[in-house]
């Protein structure tokens, strides 16, 4: 390392602060950087009500007053409302809940909690912060942990004894809810439910958690309890609205943060241009290994947020590369991400709580509530997507009132541009909304099958605000219930939580076994992402380390890998076919139409190409030919009638090079509307006259896919652009764009007209390598017309 003596960690994070400040400025790189000032704290003392011995043992742990909101959480659970606690990363949240939670428990030993976190490792470390009070108080609380690490043989004492459970939706769905009789204890006594990360709980995971708290309720009603939620979320702009759709009751809120925190830098930073005519940019994961390495040098502790496993695993090769430089120096650097096993976890939080690890690169799975104070800095490689993610990931740093800096590095994304071009836009309180659809057709049909297996329905029973009478009629014609003397009784041997995925379209994953030397699991997989990451011929990577995919085992769920040292990566290509099966709406605006209804999807992957590290230079493909994954969904798509399109002043293949550009700047321009992931929504382009799909452009030549519409029959063409939920059945996200009409067709245009590049980029309508000719203005004049 190269930390200069005697140096304080404030003055190497100052230092470094000028070193990429000077780095950028040399190439108009720095689009801003915002100093945010300390803050003091806003106080108020303990309610006098609260047990003495509980404000005694937080006193002890130093916590003299209460933050402002955290008395006025007090007060409204002790007016016996539920609550939704809106207040930044690192301000205190969690004494919001434990505060209430111990002081019922103290006063009422047989009072029961549960806690519900998205992830394991939250809950581990929320453990331990609650374990710290409990072992100052004089009467025995008891805390588990309840996942899918828990032993088996423990797991029997945790139910008779646990007086708080902390557990995830999944345990929640699959370990508790269907075996509830083994938990009459917690369910007779239960007084408060409390969600942590509520914003996190949006999409397909939040509308499959509303469902299953509406199993909850119903299950604590059978055993006579009522328990109020406790809901907390970084700030967004509806979490009132999304806290009374997740719980179906009334909620208060507490938003007045009295919190203190450490001054912070927060620096937009855009890879420099390297060729102007086709607006191409230095990689952004290269940038974001030179920054980290920058600061890593300088002796500060830094986490990196990367996009994806990939690029994770791509990032944590190159820094090791640059830092564990020695023997002394090996295990320094190291990558977290859902798939390692769970004791690499564990081990990795410990190292980054110790200080041993000095840096980490992650998915977002360090993204949330994870208190490791020690870090300085947060590099985001690229934009997580949504104003409330980014500022979870710069929080990760200077949890402790300590000065910290975040830097977020663009993409060449359209999405990444607008953002690191807008600051403005970032630094407003507008942040975006969160969308659940609990009443998805899928979804709600899954647990009616899991709520009917837990206790019978009665006739007229609603589930939640659903009736249900013809869903279980529905499911009586499968055979899965059967109707007598006014109830409905599960039938089947099936055991529905296990069939029902609350993260992705299937439930299967698959494991990665390492066949070196002897047979070993190092991973798991879901099955969406297997796909592409363990293909044929793919190659693996797991923290820095490469393997081989020698065969993918589709009926055992097993993809069997050997470690191997080659200086590229493999990216997985995949063909999409969509089918418009009904149409919930139509609008027709000036000279197009746009239109709202259920679609059928089939995606393949269809090949792969290898990229060289560090260069990212394409230097090869390969051919595959891998099942399909189908769904039916929702979608919007936009019509550009047949005359509109014959009257575009190109030739015939560079109208369809603007139709392709124009897909890729909806797709990726789209996200600006709704609070998800590019990964959510996905993009297909077809003709409205025969329904026919148009292969993507990204196919490599050599990789052959069927060409549903030859080139020779694009006369007639009428082109459909779709912008679909990737989800089963929807979930909220293609309603949204639908009803913003020309809206989202004229910020496509002022994303293509602001963009410098002459012949189309990454930043506007994709790679003009890819998008091909004219694509730039053959788009440009189709919104021109349009909007």
């Amino acid at each position: 390392m190269m930390t200069k003596p005697g140096k304080s960690r404030q003055e190497n994070l100052i230092r470094s602060v000028d070193l990429l400040r000077d780095m950028g400025m040399r190439h108009d790189s720095i689009k801003v950087i915002k100093h945010i000032q300390a803050r003091k704290g806003q106080y108020e003392d303990y309610p006098p009500e609260v047990h003495p011995a509980l404000t005694g043992a937080l006193k002890r742990k130093g916590y003299n007053q209460l933050y402002s909101h955290q008395r006025h959480s007090w007060d409204h659970l002790n007016n016996k409302k539920n609550i939704v606690v809106v207040t930044p990363t690192a301000s205190g949240k969690t004494l919001c809940y434990n505060l209430p939670v111990l002081d019922k428990i103290m006063k009422n030993p047989s009072a029961r909690a549960i806690y519900l976190f998205p992830t394991k490792a939250l809950a581990q470390d929320q453990r331990a912060e609650l374990d710290e009070t409990i072992k100052l108080l004089p009467e025995e609380i008891r805390t588990f942990t309840y996942d899918g690490d828990t032993p088996q043989d423990a797991r029997k004492a945790i139910r008779a004894r646990g007086h708080i459970i902390l557990t995830n939706p999944d345990m929640l769905h699959t370990g508790i809810l269907p075996h509830h009789t083994k938990w009459i204890k917690l369910f007779e006594n239960l007084e408060y439910i409390v969600i942590d990360e509520l914003h996190n709980y949006r999409g397909i995971f939040g509308s499959h958690l509303a469902n299953i708290l509406r199993r909850l309720k119903r299950i604590a009603a059978f055993y006579g309890s009522s328990p109020r939620f406790i809901l907390c979320t970084a700030t967004i702009a509806n979490p009132v609205e999304i806290a009374e759709r997740m719980t179906e009751e009334p909620v208060s809120l507490v938003d007045n943060n009295g919190a203190p925190h450490g001054e912070k830098y927060i620096i937009f930073y855009n890879p420099p241009v390297v060729n102007e005519f086709l607006g191409i940019r230095r990689s952004y994961v290269n940038e974001s290994r030179c920054i980290a390495r920058l600061f890593l040098k300088n002796g500060l502790q830094t986490i990196v947020f990367a996009g994806s496993r990939l690029i994770t695993e791509v990032l944590v090769t190159y820094l090791k590369n640059d830092i564990e430089k020695t023997v002394k120096d090996e295990g320094k650097i190291r990558g977290y991400r859902g798939g390692y096993l769970p004791l690499r976890r564990r081990e990795i939080e410990r190292g980054l709580r110790e200080g041993k690890i000095k840096g980490v690169v992650s998915t977002n799975a360090l993204e949330l509530g994870i208190d490791i104070g020690s870090l300085d800095v947060a590099v985001l490689a690229g934009y997580p997507g949504n104003i409330s993610s980014t500022w979870q990931r710069a929080g990760r740093a200077g949890r402790k009132m300590t000065a910290s800096v975040a830097v977020l590095i663009a993409r060449s994304s359209p999405l990444d541009q607008f953002i690191i071009n807008n600051p403005e836009y970032f630094f407003s309180e507008n942040p975006e909304q969160a969308l659940i659809n609990p009443d998805n057709l899928s979804i709600l049909i899954s647990h009616i099958e899991c709520a009917s297996f837990e206790i019978p329905f009665t006739d007229e029973e609603k589930f939640g605000t659903v009736d249900t009478d013809e869903i279980l009629n529905f499911l009586e014609e499968e055979k899965l219930v059967h109707h007598s003397k006014n109830k409905w009784y599960w039938t089947s041997d099936v055991y529905p939580a296990d069939s029902v995925s609350l993260r992705s379209i299937s439930s299967d994953n698959f494991v990665v076994v390492d066949t070196s030397a002897k047979s070993k699991v190092i991973a798991e997989v879901d099955f969406t992402a297997a796909l592409t990451a363990l293909h044929p011929k793919a190659i693996y990577i797991c923290e820095g380390e490469q393997y081989y995919v020698e065969k993918l085992d589709f009926e055992q769920r097993k993809a069997y890998v050997k470690k191997t040292d080659i200086d590229y990566y493999t990216d997985a290509i995949d063909y999409t076919k969509i089918k418009i099966l009904d149409n919930f709406g139509q609008k027709r605006l000036q000279k197009f139409y746009i239109n709202h209804g259920e679609v059928h999807v089939a995606t393949q992957v269809v090949g792969f190409k290898k990229i060289k590290f560090f260069t990212m230079e394409n230097v090869g493909a390969g051919k595959l030919s891998l099942p399909q994954n189908e769904m039916h969904t929702t979608s919007f798509w936009v019509t550009i009638p047949a005359k509109v399109y014959q009257s575009l002043p190109f030739e015939p293949e560079e109208k369809i090079n603007g139709i392709f550009g124009l897909a890729y700047c909806l797709h990726h321009v789209s996200p600006f509307f709704l609070m998800c992931d590019l990964r959510d929504i996905g993009v297909s382009v077809g003709d409205n006259t025969t329904g026919k799909t148009l292969p993507p452009r990204a196919i490599t030549p050599g990789i052959k896919v069927e060409t549903d519409i030859p080139i020779s029959e694009w006369t007639d063409f009428e082109p459909n652009i779709f912008i679909y939920d990737n989800f089963p059945g929807g979930i909220g996200l293609s309603p949204t764009l639908f009803d913003l009409e020309k809206y989202l067709l004229i910020q496509c245009l002022k994303t293509i007209d602001v963009c410098p590049c002459k012949e189309g980029c990454p930043s506007c309508v994709g790679p003009a390598k890819e998008s091909g000719k004219s694509a730039k203005q053959v788009a440009r004049h189709i919104l021109e017309k349009l909007a």
